[in-house]
């Protein structure tokens, strides 16, 4: 079967806003404020929760790992708190993926979100029911961009590896796919722009509008 594999934070829906919201829950409950701009730290976002905590303190002047360990499940807590407030699907992203499966394609997605937030997450947004499968950054002991999460999605979403690829939007993506040994389609419309082409992907998306050409492109 023909198989899409998605990644979700980025390249699905901006989840960016409700992100930084939840770390600068944390700064203010240490007493700091809020260290994080939505706009100005939306890369950052996407690199995950750790990625947040590291960047506020950082700006802190500490670098202490333990501290972003000891910071990370309230963050997980506020986030999960305020999950879907400000977090919007990408414009396309449902009607592309309603049309990747009505051509017979398998599609799926492969976050380092943790597994229940992901769930959580595209059940609010009303999109769970499209995917044949969600692997999330704890489903296995192993997180993108090691292959497995991605190898697991797609076995769970019915394709085979040589019959995949993989839609994203970082170089974790790029490398994943790598990995893998499958095509990558980076999507230029997250805060990076264009500036992911420097990762050297096999494609760039610009609009969900442009998916289906590229899936009959790498899955003939």
């Amino acid at each position: 079967m023909r198989t899409v594999i998605f990644d979700l934070d980025g390249t699905l829906a901006d989840t960016s806003a409700d992100l930084i919201a939840a770390a600068n829950h944390c700064f203010r409950v240490m007493g700091e404020g809020d260290l994080l701009d939505p706009a100005g730290d939306a890369l950052t976002a996407f690199h995950g929760g750790r990625a947040m905590l590291r960047l506020g303190l950082k700006r802190l002047g500490r670098t202490d790992e333990a501290e972003v360990d000891a910071q990370y499940p309230m963050l997980l807590r506020a986030y999960e708190e305020g999950i879907d407030r400000e977090t919007r699907l990408y414009p396309g992203a449902a009607e592309a993926i309603e049309a990747l499966r009505s051509s017979g394609h398998r599609v799926g997605i492969c976050t380092n979100k943790p597994e229940r937030l992901a769930e959580i997450l595209v059940a609010r947004l009303g999109i769970r029911q499209l995917f044949h499968s969600l692997v999330g950054a704890d489903t296995l002991p192993v997180r993108k961009p090691d292959p497995a999460p991605y190898r697991l999605a797609v076995d769970r979403a019915g394709g085979v590896l040589g019959g995949s690829i993989l839609v994203g939007d970082t170089d974790t993506d790029r490398q994943t796919a790598r990995a893998a040994g499958v095509p990558v389609v980076l999507v230029t419309f997250g805060p990076e722009g264009a500036g992911v082409s420097r990762y050297e992907p096999e494609a760039l998306m610009g609009d969900f509008s442009e998916l289906s050409a590229l899936a009959k492109r790498f899955l003939p």
